[in-house]
């Protein structure tokens, strides 16, 4: 799923919210700043679904983006290091710090139709917002299951994480509509070139 505007539209198909912050460090041509100031972050959270449309962050400021862009990178680091076999504690006491602060809590309440929305007990601090994501990070790299299916992107210039859930485990990219796609033209105008080279 794609939400936003322009070239740096949301993109939440990696199958956790943990890889969903990692991603917003990458686009499919490289790395691409997305979170990049406290209005930007501000979105992605609502787009994320962190916290709800409407909801006010009077302290967001600078400081949140730093430390969700350090947290981004923490756990970047530690599940590179998962795929590769090796540990990453540093990143790891990093991720398993902030998983330890309480989650923002959610409330139901009445919407103007009647019907019960979701809306959070109080204003939220970064250290909640923060805590959501990095437990999302502990609970995929404490179930095995869930773990198996780690990806890094073939795409060219990809470097996406993602959750393979296909049948068969076969998935090669983020995104079949974005680096398939990449991937499906330019073997095509590989073949095209090699067929003008013959002719």
């Amino acid at each position: 799923m794609a939400t936003g505007m322009g070239a740096n539209r949301w993109r939440f198909d990696s199958g956790r919210l943990c890889l969903d912050l990692v991603a917003t460090g990458y686009t499919t041509s490289g790395v691409c700043e997305q979170l990049a100031g406290p209005e930007r972050l501000a979105e992605w959270l609502v787009a994320a679904r962190l916290v709800p449309q409407g909801t006010v962050l009077t302290a967001l400021d600078g400081t949140w983006v730093t430390r969700f862009q350090q947290l981004r990178a923490g756990i970047d680091r530690l599940l590179t290091a998962e795929l590769a076999g090796r540990g990453a504690d540093a990143a790891l006491d990093r991720v398993n710090a902030l998983a330890a602060g309480a989650p923002p809590a959610p409330r139901a309440v009445r919407g103007s139709g009647g019907t019960l929305v979701r809306t959070l007990g109080a204003e939220p601090g970064c250290g909640a917002l923060l805590a959501a994501v990095a437990r999302d990070a502990v609970e995929l790299l404490t179930d095995p299951a869930a773990r198996a299916t780690l990806r890094r992107c073939e795409g060219d210039a990809c470097r996406r994480l993602y959750l393979d859930t296909s049948r068969g485990g076969r998935r090669r990219w983020c995104s079949s509509e974005v680096c398939g796609n990449r991937e499906r033209v330019a073997r095509h105008r590989r073949r095209v070139a090699a067929v003008g080279t013959d002719a």
